[in-house]
Formats: structure tokens, sequence, C-alpha cells
């Protein structure tokens, strides 16, 4: 094993065991970093309206005292507000007992189906055969069956009953304890951060190295920008769901229809149970209140459709797109915040795991978590393609084109997609790493996607129209000739260049793969306008150059294109390789190549409106 290998090894052990230390410290140390993650949390909420007091020309500690004040005293208000009508709310359940006592008649009501027969028939059995509670038939002397001793026998043991201690008042304040501790240090952390967010900032920078300043400051923009948005946007959901909630509610005629709108909406930042919480108390005061099970099944059946709608398809969309978290991602993070600090860090999951993916997005050493949790692709869609080819997965390889047709055009998708899997396959065939089955396959299927592609391109709706500004020669299309340079991979090449050029101004065809004879004999007969030389990388020069030869002995004023594409190394030399002279060109993606032929055939792209209002 050489040097590199070694130190990547370590260096992947060294994080690994420091994560480890780290996920041991937070757990250990979790009535520490409960409070302080809430202050980080507090700071990026509030710190706008600290700086914009601050403006107002109050001094920093005054600003945030009245800001954390106005905070508290808001929290305080809402949660007086809520325990008085919770209090109201116990004070009217008296004057729906006769209907609680109605319900619960009528679960206890015996039941007259056939299984409720079956039971009760039985149990009438088993206690005309004496299977029931039977006497002993020999009572002790002295003793009726009526007064029976006990203890005396097995039958009838003594009863014990256990006494639980009363609890002592110290164990009663620990329930209470800890999270007024931790509500107490939130705020005093909450007020420091406030107050020497700079100090911080700028400490943090020095720690990580000053070299890293520009990704460090852009960091801290991303996270706060990333988790604002994340509070909005759920703020904004939530909102709406407490109002349909609250709406419901008061067309079925539920008391407190507006307490209960508002504690959906609270509870409701805190994920995948809040919901419950929000709905077990309309339900249950739903029983009590409405004759019937109807309006009961309803309200439940409200909450449920209304997380099912918002849980699986409102917020996985809007909530990835603005956090930069996969949906996936935010499940795993509520689980492990939720293992790791309970109920409080499954409010924190999803903006602590946002500060993690951003900090792996600008650090290297940590770049596995913007990989793991991020809702950026993990690898390149021409890799994705081409693993599916690689698994004789022809269905899903299609369904990546159909993704990609629907972002960008045929020769962006020719480009970015289809040419690099062919290139990766010829790499992979030269170095015995693909067998026989697989080339085959992969050949085959790509054809049928090239041609399905291409048939879509000129007879559907989307086919491009161009205006043509200048005409070429007596206003007939030109004609180019596609030819590919050596096998079956560099026609595949040839018929994308073909189907890319083709329009109203261009006639293109592309040739089979031949030999060097029948090209030159095809390009004698056909008198194209230009000659396109179809080319895969990494073979195909020398031959390249043999064509090229040829036909510019017997044409010298042909119009010839190279193409080479995906070619990774520089196209200036391997023009020169293939020409021989200093003003030859390679082209090396088929986007670039459809612009020149668009030039010689003197046309432009129509402009669409969308480029129309951006230019204006």
């Amino acid at each position: 094993m050489n040097g590199t290998g070694s130190a990547r090894i370590l260096s992947r052990l060294w994080l690994l065991s420091a994560g480890v230390v780290a996920i041991a410290v937070l757990y250990v140390a979790k009535i520490l970093f409960l409070p302080l993650a809430f202050a980080v949390l507090f700071a990026f909420l509030l710190a706008p309206l600290v700086a914009r007091l601050e403006r107002l020309h109050l001094t920093r500690t005054l600003a945030a005292i009245m800001v954390i004040l106005a905070f508290a005293a808001l929290l305080a208000c809402s949660g007086w507000i809520f325990f008085t009508q919770l209090v109201a709310i116990a004070n009217d359940l008296p004057t729906y007992r006769g209907n609680i006592a109605q319900k619960m008649a009528k679960m206890h009501r015996p039941s007259d189906s056939a299984y409720s027969r079956a039971e009760r028939e039985i149990e009438r059995l088993g206690d005309e055969l004496g299977l029931g509670n039977a006497t002993p038939s020999n009572p002790a002397p002295g003793l009726s069956a009526e007064k029976k001793p006990l203890g005396a026998s097995p039958e009838h043991p003594i009863q014990v009953r256990e006494v639980s201690r009363a609890p002592a008042r110290l164990d009663q304040l620990g329930g209470i304890l800890e999270p007024l501790t931790t509500a107490l240090l939130s705020v005093v952390f909450t007020f420091f951060v406030l107050l020497q967010r700079e100090d911080l900032r700028n400490r943090v920078i020095h720690l990580t190295g000053e070299r890293n300043v520009t990704s460090i400051t852009q960091a801290m923009r991303d996270a706060s920008a990333r988790i604002s948005r994340y509070f909005s946007l759920q703020l904004l959901v939530n909102t709406i769901y407490g109002a349909v909630i609250v709406g419901v509610l008061y067309f079925l005629g539920l008391p407190h229809a507006l307490l209960f709108g508002t504690l959906a909406t609270i509870l409701r930042f805190v994920p995948y149970i809040g919901w419950m919480g929000a709905a077990a108390l309309p339900t249950v005061l739903s029983l009590a209140v409405f004759h019937g099970w109807q309006k009961s099944l309803i309200v439940l059946g409200t909450f449920l459709v209304l997380e099912v709608v918002t849980g699986n398809y409102v917020e996985p969309h809007i909530y990835g797109k603005h956090t930069g978290l996969s949906a996936l991602a935010i499940l795993i993070a509520a689980a492990f915040w939720t293992l790791l600090w309970g109920p409080v860090g499954l409010v924190l999951s999803v903006p602590l795991t946002v500060c993690l993916v951003v900090i792996g997005s600008h650090m290297p050493a940590l770049e596995f978590l913007t990989i793991m949790l991020g809702d950026q692709p993990s690898i390149q869609q021409w890799t994705c393609f081409y693993q599916r080819l690689l698994a004789h997965d022809g269905r899903e390889a299609g369904e990546i084109l159909e993704s990609a047709l629907r972002d960008m055009p045929l020769d962006q998708v020719y480009d970015g997609v289809l040419i690099p899997a062919l290139v990766k396959s010829e790499e992979d065939r030269q170095n015995g790493n693909l067998e026989e089955s697989s080339v085959r396959f992969i050949r085959h299927a790509s054809r049928e996607f090239v041609e399905e592609l291409g048939f879509r391109e000129n007879h559907g709706a989307d086919v491009r129209t161009f205006a043509p500004v200048a005409s070429h020669g007596d206003g007939a299309a030109i004609k180019v000739m596609c030819v590919p340079v050596r096998d079956e991979t560099d026609e595949l090449a040839a018929l994308m260049a073909a189907q890319v050029f083709e329009g109203p101004s261009v006639q293109a065809v592309a040739l089979p793969a031949s030999r060097i004879d029948e090209v030159l004999k095809a390009v004698a007969q056909e008198k194209p306008d230009v000659v396109l030389l179809s080319a895969l990388p990494p073979f195909g020069l020398a031959r390249s150059h043999r064509i090229y030869s040829n036909l510019r002995a017997r044409d010298a004023k042909l119009r010839i294109m190279i193409g080479i594409w995906n070619y990774p190394d520089d196209p200036a030399e391997a023009a020169k390789r293939i020409s021989g002279a200093e003003e030859g060109r390679v082209w090396t993606r088929l986007s670039d190549a459809l612009a020149e032929v668009r030039l010689i055939a003197g046309v432009k792209p129509e402009v669409s409106p969308v480029e129309k209002e951006s230019a204006a």
C-alpha cells in the first residue's frame, strides 16, 4: 500500500473517531448543548430585529434585552391564553356529561352480532357444566361454603397489596428543574450570542484559519439564509394548515375552533408527531360535544388528510428545495436527533442538519455530509445512465433520458448524457473491463434511444424552428454528411450529429461505418457542402487523419469538420495531428458543431418569448 492510500485511510479513521467522540459528547453533555443549540437558533431569528433597533441609535445591550423580553413576553402571553382556554374547556365538560354517559353505555352494550351470541352461549354452557366459579365440594368441618378462611389452602391465597411510597419533594421537582434549567440557559446564551455575535464570528474564523475566511463567511451566510427560509416556509405552511383546521371545526360547530387551529399551527413545528397532539384534544372534545360518531370521525379524518397531503407532497418539495436537504435526510435527521436529545432534538433536527450540510459543502474533509444528506445529485446524470446500462436496465436508463430532455434540448442531452456514457463504455471495453454481452446491450439500447429521440425531434411537438438570415447560394438547404471514423459507436455519434443538424436550411445524413474507399465513393456521389468526421475517444485520430487526407486530396475546397466528441485533451493538438495544418479545428461538443453548421447555412435560432423579455 502506498503512502497516499495509507494517509487517506488514516484520515478517514480520524474523521470516524472524531465523529463518534462528538456524538458521545453531545449525548453526555446535552444539558449544556441543548440550550446552546437553542441560543444559536434564536440568534439567527432575532439578530435582524436587534440590528434594526441598533439603527434607531439604541445600544447593542439595550436592543438585545428589549428583543429577548419582547420574545419572552409573547411566549408567556400565548401560554397564558392557552392555559385559560384549556381551563374553560375543562369547566364546560360537565355540561356534556349526559352525552358522554350515553356513548359509554353504547360502547358497553352487548352486541347482537353472531360472534357475540356465540360467546354468550359458550359462557352459558360453561356455567351449566360447572366450569365457572365452583365452590369446594367438601368444605372443612365447621366452615360453610359461604364463609371461607383466608390462606387456609391454595384456593384461597392471602391478598397482599403493595403500597408505594409517596415520592419525595425533590423527586417531584426533578422533572420540572431540567426543562426550567434548559429554558434559563437558552435565554442567557441567546443574550450573549446576540451581544457578541461579531466577536464569536471572528473567533470561529480564527479557529478555522484566516485563509478560509471566504469559505467560512459564505458558509455562515448560507446557513443563516437556509434556516431563515426554512422557518419562514414552515410558518407559512403551518398557518395555512391551522386555518383549514379552524374552518372545518367552525363549520362543524365545535367550540374553541380558533384555539385548536392555533394549537395545530404551533405543534406542527414538532416534525412527524406534533400533529398527533394537535388532533387529540379536538377529537376527544368532539366525542363529548356531538351526538353520534360522524362529526368526530370528520374531525380526525381532517387532520389525517391534511397531514398526508402536507407531509408527503407539500413539505418534501418546499423544504427540500429551500434547505438543501433530501426528504430521506430529513427523516434520518429527525430519528438521529430524537435518539440523541429526545423530543427537543426532534424540534431542532432540521436546523442542525442544515448547518451540517452547509459545513460539508464548504469544507472538503466533511463533504461526505453534503453528499449523504444534501438534495444535490450524488453522481452525474451520464454516470447514472451508464450504470443502468451496465445493469441491463433499459427502462430506467430511458427514464433518465426523459428526465434530461425535460431540462435540456436534444443536442445538450447527447453532449451531457449519451456521448459520455458511450465514451466510458469504449474505455472499459478497451481495458477489458466490459463483457461482450454488455457491449452489445449498450450499443443496441443506445441505438434504440437515439432513433427514438431523433424521431421525436423531427416529428414531435418540440421541433426547433430556425429563421433564415442569409440564404446559402440560391436559397437551397446545405447538405451535411456525417461520417463515422471507426466502428459502431462512432456511427451512433454520427447519427446523433445528423439528427441535431437537420432543419429547414440543413439536410443532414449519417453514413454507416465502412471502409475508407466506400466513404470516398459516397462523398463523390452525394457532393455534400460539409463533411463531418465523427469519432469518440480514446481512439480514432489516426484513422481520422487518413480519411481527412484522402478527402482533401480529392477536393481541396471541400469543407471538412472534425468532431472528436468529449475529447479530454487539447483539441488544437488533435486538429493539427489530423489535418496537418495549424488552422485546423476539432469540435468536442455537438452543440458547438451545431452552431458552426448554422453559421455555414446562414441561419440563426428563433428567439423565444422568454429570451425576448430578458433582452428587453
